[in-house]
């Protein structure tokens, strides 16, 4: 069996992986690490491609060095941003931040040609200032010189893909992030494109996972000495990876969460679910593998106990993960309901002072100690993804059996639990390298060493460790619950 690299790159960090096949099991092994740190760049957040690209390289010249028979290379990144080409194949301009603040007040802007409710029904996507579309209008409006000498727009991974192999592609689930896509045909929205001004042969053929997409360059078998090896279109984005990577039972109504910073909450649909009740709840249709939809819910995650630790950390109190979950786990249950989503906590920064300033507000207890900040940021959490679930449902028509929890969030073996008791479903955890599995079991597809997607979820089933959750107290869990809807109609 032949060995597979995985390009991953997050938001904070981005790995060289390798993947194998051995006895009926993959395996993983990094082989490079390095932070993605952004840079500022004209009074802009940008990203450092030229950095990122040069890891990249460290990473697979480490990886050359170490293992012969490397049979294809996957690439897969975080959404929505992209880098943009000339006429001469060089990039314009280091691409934007999605944080950046160049799209304040553009939805606003934009809802005078077409209304929020349009855009969504045209696309399906949820609306989120940071959407491609939004910062290609950004650029329009305040960069007009470079906006008129875009060649063609490549996204982060088609980017990569591109520096390997020069060929220009974007990549079906990556392309989908962008708002600039009609979900229910997987082609660009020419109807958008009118209305925006927005040239429509800036944007390369769409290709789908599982299709190579060319071989690495000439000047790379040269520098690390090996055969021409091909590059493999993947789940491009990160989350539609992470989804292949999810050790589902075939024919069972399961859902995922891909638990982190964010939490993204889904199911894997065979068609866009797009109409008035998806809009109204704010629910996204994202491309995934083999002409499926990503039906989910971006939902705040793991983000505000991180918030916390680094305020705590700033104040003198450096508590590690492990510490802090154990501290929650001796803390009173329920000492302090908290809507997870509040306004004043997405915008971080003093965290448990804006716990304990919702709780007195609200009517409640102060809080005296971390450990019951920690526990009450996690209940809340638990039963934000209780709330998501039951729209799923209700959307759908369908009871869910089970929950997959996958990535770094799905360690937390507390908040697993809570999410179990919240929701009275079993809920299971792991892995947590879905992304870079599902990226890997992509490619293993295509050069046909694997069947299927389940063929492929079931060598990951048998592969790492998962940890099965069972409800527990859910009657105190569901007075929890009605006691937060009661303060939100209170309160809102």
């Amino acid at each position: 069996m032949g060995n597979h690299i995985a390009i991953d790159l997050g938001a904070e960090s981005g790995r060289v992986m390798l993947g194998k096949m051995n006895n009926g099991k993959l395996h993983l092994e990094e082989i490079h690490r390095f932070l993605n740190i952004p840079i500022q760049n004209e009074n802009s957040t940008r990203w450092d491609a030229e950095m990122l690209w040069n890891e990249i390289q460290t990473g697979l010249k480490k990886t050359f060095s170490k293992y012969d028979n490397i049979e294809s290379i996957g690439v897969d990144t975080w959404g929505v941003d992209f880098v943009l080409l000339d006429k001469n194949g060089e990039m314009l301009d280091p691409p934007y931040h999605y944080r950046d603040t160049r799209t304040n007040g553009i939805p606003e802007k934009v809802s005078q040609k077409i209304s929020m409710k349009d855009l969504y029904l045209e696309t399906g996507i949820q609306i989120m200032q940071f959407n491609t579309i939004f910062q290609l209008i950004a650029l329009k409006e305040e960069k007009p010189e470079i906006f008129n000498k875009i060649h063609k727009l490549l996204f982060m991974p088609d980017w990569i893909v591109y520096k390997l192999t020069g060929e220009i592609k974007n990549e079906y689930t990556i392309a989908s992030t962008s708002q600039l896509m009609n979900m229910e045909t997987g082609e660009w929205s020419k109807k958008l494109m009118n209305i925006f001004g927005i040239p429509g042969d800036i944007f390369p053929s769409i290709v789908q996972p599982g299709v190579k997409i060319g071989e690495i360059k000439p000047e790379f078998t040269r520098n690390f000495k090996c055969n021409s090896i091909p590059v493999i279109a993947v789940g491009s984005h990160d989350t539609a990876s992470a989804v292949v990577g999810v050790p589902a039972e075939k024919n069972t109504n399961w859902a995922y969460m891909s638990s982190g910073t964010w939490s993204l909450m889904g199911i894997e649909s065979m068609k866009a679910l797009i109409n008035d009740a998806t809009n109204e709840r704010n629910f996204t249709n994202e491309g995934g593998i083999n002409n499926t939809i990503r039906f989910l819910k971006n939902i705040i995650g793991l983000w505000i106990l991180q918030e916390s630790k680094r305020y705590w950390k700033k104040e003198g109190d450096d508590l590690s993960y492990s510490q802090l979950v154990e501290m929650a786990e001796k803390a009173e249950p329920f000492f302090g309901i908290i809507d997870a989503e509040y306004k004043d906590f997405v915008n971080g920064g003093d965290i448990p002072e804006k716990i304990q300033s919702y709780l007195v507000k609200t009517g409640q207890r102060e809080v005296k100690n971390k450990g019951q900040f920690v526990r009450i940021i996690l209940e809340a959490l638990a039963m934000k993804y209780s709330e998501v679930m039951k729209k799923i449902e209700d959307i759908t028509g369908k009871n869910i059996d089970v929950l997959h929890i996958v990535g770094g969030g799905s360690k937390n073996k507390l908040l697993n639990q809570m999410t179990a008791n919240a929701m009275g479903k079993r809920v299971i955890a792991g892995p947590v390298e879905a992304t870079v599995c599902g990226n890997i079991l992509t490619q293993l597809i295509a050069i046909g060493e694997i069947t299927s997607i389940d063929n492929g979820r079931e060598i990951i089933k048998n592969s790492f460790e998962c940890e099965c959750f069972l409800p527990e107290n859910e009657d105190k869990w569901n007075t929890a619950k009605i006691k937060l809807e009661m303060l939100g109609k209170k309160y809102e």
